[in-house]
């Protein structure tokens, strides 16, 4: 299986003037995540699933890359801030061998969970794409992390 963990793109200061749950993407986040989206679509990236935390930066996130890919979003409240391995376990726990997921949310989990499933210690940017490959059946989950991309890494490959 293919696990896909991305972080939401750059959004709003949380300066107390709009709720953590309704912050957006700024202009600059959401024009580096169509880029991103654009390189995605390129490298034949084919998720069967995307889930997204329901907040609105994470939403926005997967709904661009999804635009990309001709999919849809699923929004899935395991993925927001509690996000975990359990999670994962929960939603994949029917997918066979070939499936491929992807999950957009939020730090810290999102690179607790590649840890989690790695051992890798990660640090994922704003805007970061990890891919994750799994050999199942197996309990618990258990992954190499096969390749980490930060946001200068999709504009460079833009070019």
């Amino acid at each position: 299986m293919k696990l896909y963990l991305v972080r939401h793109g750059k959004a709003e200061p949380a300066d107390g003037k709009i709720d953590d749950h309704d912050r957006p993407l700024t202009a600059d986040g959401a024009a580096r995540l169509e880029t991103t989206a654009a390189v995605i679509a390129r490298l034949n990236l084919k998720p069967d699933h995307i889930y997204s935390s329901p907040r609105v930066r994470a939403r926005q996130t997967a709904e661009i890359i999804a635009r990309a890919l001709h999919k849809d979003v699923e929004i899935l409240e395991a993925v927001d801030f509690d996000f975990s391995v359990q999670a994962v376990q929960v939603v994949t726990k029917d997918l066979g061998p070939d499936a491929e997921i992807m999950f957009v949310g939020h730090n810290p989990s999102m690179e607790q969970v590649v840890q989690m499933l790695t051992g890798a210690n990660v640090m994922m940017k704003v805007g970061s794409l990890a891919r994750i490959d799994i050999d199942l059946p197996q309990e618990p989950l258990r992954g190499q992390l096969t390749w980490l991309l930060a946001p200068k890494v999709f504009d460079a490959l833009a070019q």
